[in-house]
């Protein structure tokens, strides 16, 4: 290689490497802005009202029992 080709090699990797490097600074750190006395979350519902248990609380409640039931290995039935 001659010297005018390995300036040329130089001065490129010297601009990409500053290429790189200057390609992150751009990124901002986001901004949370409160509003005081606010929640601005999602609002919670209840667990029973939804589509499956159309606001019944109690059958809601035997759906767990029933669910939880079947986590205790000693209880639990086999198939």
């Amino acid at each position: 290689m001659n010297k005018l080709s390995m300036k040329k090699l130089v001065i490129t990797a010297t601009i990409g490497a500053l290429a790189l490097v200057t390609a992150g600074c751009g990124e901002k750190q986001p901004v949370t802005v409160y509003k005081q006395g606010q929640y601005q979350g999602k609002p919670d519902g209840r667990p029973w009202e939804n589509d499956e248990f159309k606001s019944d609380r109690t059958a809601w409640e035997k759906s767990i029992k029933a669910r939880n039931g079947n986590q205790n290995e000693y209880t639990r039935e086999t198939n």
